[in-house]
C-alpha cells in the first residue's frame, strides 16, 4: 500500500478535549481538590503551556470557537474572583493577615499566568480590555487607608500585571480605541509614579524589604509608557506630559523622549498649517 494512502486526516477531537479540560482546571477558582491541593491546577497550567509550545495540532485547535469560548470563560472567572478578593480586603479586620494576602496573591498569580498564554492564542485583547475596565476600581481600593502601609507585595504584583497590559497596547500587539488607551495610561501612570519612590525609600530604610520594582521591570514599563504616549492623540499626549512635568517626582518614568517627540510633531504640524494657510492666501489673491 502506498505511503500516501496510509496517511489519515488528523483527528483534533482528542487534542481539543484535553486542552479544554486543562483550561477548565487551570482557571478554576474554587476550593482545591483534596488530597491534591493546588497540584491539579498547576499540572493543568503546565499542560497548557506545553501544548501551546509543542503540540503541532494546536494552531487548528486554537482557531476553534468553542476553545476560545472556554478560555474567555476561564479568564472572566479569574477576573471575577480577583475583584471579589480585592474588594474584601477593605473589610478585613486584620489587613496584615497572611491568609488575606495569600488569597489575593493567588488570584494575581492566575492573572499573570493568563498573560503568558493569551498572546499565543491571540486573545490578549480580552485581558487588556477587562483590565482597563476594572483599573479604576482596583486603584480606588488600593487608595483605601487600610492598605496605605500594607500589602506591598500585592502592589508590586499589580504594577507588574499593569505593565503587561501597557506593553501589549504600547507596542501594538493589542489594538484598542484611543479613549481606552488613554484611560488605561492615565489610570496607572500616576500610581506607578507614586509607588516607585515609596518602594525605593522603604528599601533604603530596610535592606531586607523584599518588595521592589527591579531594573528590568522599570525599563519595560517605561518603554511601554513612552510608546503608548506617542501613539495617543495629540491632546491626550499634551495632558499626560503636562501632568508629568508638574509632578513633584518626575524621575520615573522618564518621559523626556516622548516630550521631545511631541514638541517636534507639534512644531511640524504648526509649520505645515502655516504653509497651508499661505498657499490658500496666495490662491485667493491670484483668483482676485
Amino acid at each position: 500500500m502506498p505511503i500516501i494512502s496510509r496517511i489519515k486526516p488528523v483527528d483534533l477531537t482528542a487534542t481539543k478535549n484535553v486542552f479544554v479540560s486543562a483550561v477548565r482546571f487551570a482557571t478554576s477558582t474554587g476550593e482545591s481538590c483534596p488530597p491534591f491541593g493546588d497540584e491539579l491546577k498547576i499540572s493543568a497550567q503546565e499542560q497548557i503551556e506545553y501544548m501551546l509550545g509543542e503540540d503541532e495540532d494546536m494552531p487548528l485547535v486554537m482557531a476553534d470557537d468553542e476553545v476560545k469560548s472556554v478560555v474567555r470563560t476561564g479568564l472572566s472567572r479569574i477576573f471575577s474572583t480577583f475583584e471579589k478578593q480585592l474588594s474584601s480586603l477593605v473589610l478585613e479586620s486584620d489587613i496584615a493577615s497572611d491568609t488575606a494576602e495569600a488569597n489575593i496573591l493567588h488570584c494575581v498569580s492566575d492573572l499573570e499566568w493568563m498573560c503568558s498564554i493569551l498572546p499565543k492564542m491571540e486573545l490578549m485583547k480580552d485581558f487588556v480590555s477587562s483590565w482597563a475596565g476594572i483599573s479604576g476600581g482596583i486603584l480606588g481600593i488600593l487608595a483605601d487607608k487600610k492598605l496605605e502601609s500594607a500589602m506591598w507585595g500585592l502592589k508590586v504584583k499589580l504594577i507588574e500585571v499593569s505593565g503587561k497590559a501597557l506593553e501589549a497596547v504600547g507596542y501594538g500587539n493589542v489594538i484598542l480605541s484611543a479613549p481606552i488607551r488613554a484611560q488605561l495610561l492615565k489610570s496607572w501612570l500616576p500610581y506607578i509614579r507614586e509607588m516607585k519612590p515609596l518602594l525605593d525609600s522603604k528599601g533604603t530604610e530596610d535592606t531586607s524589604f523584599p518588595h521592589k520594582m527591579d531594573e528590568d521591570l522599570c525599563q519595560s514599563i517605561e518603554g511601554a509608557i513612552i510608546s503608548l504616549v506617542l501613539a495617543l492623540p495629540s491632546n491626550d499626549q499634551a495632558d499626560i506630559l503636562a501632568d508629568w512635568m508638574e509632578a513633584d517626582q518626575v524621575s520615573y518614568p522618564d518621559l523626556s523622549e516622548a516630550f521631545e517627540v511631541w514638541c517636534y510633531r507639534t512644531k511640524s504640524a504648526k509649520r505645515r498649517l502655516a504653509e497651508g494657510l499661505r498657499r490658500v492666501d496666495n490662491t485667493t489673491v491670484s483668483l482676485e
